[in-house]
């Protein structure tokens, strides 16, 4: 049996599945925000009542903003900010008495949808979170790519590419940095550009609707939205040029994207033409924690 985690900033996840990927027992809490010891704690809990449930043990894997540094073994990069500075794998391991596999929640996605999800089968698969923080995950011959820093996929703290010269700087990032790619496309980003047009504080799906009700600025706002989307899209097409590009996170759902960002693409790849797929996620948004379970092979 695997067990997966999803550590997310405001809700911790819990999967059990079977060797077939069969899904026996599934847990959901809020996030203990802020508390780094009671975050251990909750996975502990968490881990105990699905093999109670179950009545098997199972292998860990876990899903988390950031990533573990490889030089330090301490959290770094983490939008979930109490985590950072702290040795998450080692105090996991003693607190659960056995060892687990840790992956960043994007790559845990990105696995997710190519091992039997919307990209299943394919050879390279470029993962992508578009929810209150963007990020990616890189998947090859069905496994992560994992470099020397940890940080394969890390796309949502470059620069927005092709900037046009109304976008300079950019909006201020939680990184320090200006412009990134996470504060134009994550779900408050995309809110954030619809009140600077309007002062109109709206929420993504309230100006989502609004756009599909034909309201001019919501509908502006979404073009914007999908148009730098092709742009940082196209960037990792001319890097990696994946096979196939899946979208998750809450942003994900809009279905406009799919027509809309690869009619807009085509301007900023390096070829003549383009065949990247852009897929909808299968597994919504239990993806990361399915994910995080395959970081494990079956017992």
């Amino acid at each position: 049996m695997r067990i997966g985690i999803d550590l997310g900033g405001t809700k911790i996840e819990a999967i059990a599945l079977d060797g077939h990927g069969n899904e026996r027992a599934r847990k959901r809490i809020a996030s203990p925000r802020g508390d780094y010891a009671a975050t251990i704690a909750a996975i502990r809990d968490l881990v105990a009542a699905l093999e109670t449930e179950t009545g098997e043990q199972g292998t860990i894997g876990i899903g988390m903003p950031g990533a573990i540094s490889p030089a330090t073994g301490l959290v770094k990069n983490a939008n979930s900010t109490w985590l950072i500075g702290h040795p998450f794998g080692r105090d996991l391991e003693e607190s659960l008495g056995r060892k687990v596999r840790l992956a960043n929640d994007a790559d845990c996605f990105a696995l997710s949808e190519a091992t039997d999800g919307a990209a299943a089968g394919v050879a390279s698969v470029f993962g992508v979170i578009l929810g209150t923080g963007v990020g990616g995950g890189i998947v090859i011959n069905g496994a992560l790519l994992s470099g020397p820093n940890a940080i394969a996929g890390e796309w949502g703290h470059n620069s927005l590419p092709f900037v046009l010269p109304d976008e300079m700087p950019g909006p201020d990032c939680y990184c320090g940095k200006k412009g990134c790619i996470e504060s134009w496309l994550s779900g408050p980003g995309f809110a954030a550009d619809y009140m600077l047009d309007t002062r109109e504080a709206l929420s993504p799906e309230a100006i989502v609707a609004a756009a599909e009700g034909g309201n001019r600025p919501a509908r502006l706002a979404l073009r914007r939205y999908a148009d730098r989307l092709a742009r940082t899209l196209a960037h990792v097409i001319n890097i990696l040029d994946p096979h196939a590009i899946v979208l998750g996170g809450g942003m994900s759902n809009i279905d406009a994207l799919y027509d809309e960002v690869p009619s807009r693409w085509g301007a900023y790849v390096f070829s003549d033409s383009v065949a990247t797929p852009l897929l909808r996620h299968k597994h919504g948004d239990t993806s990361g924690v399915r994910g995080a379970a395959w970081l494990w092979p079956a017992w």
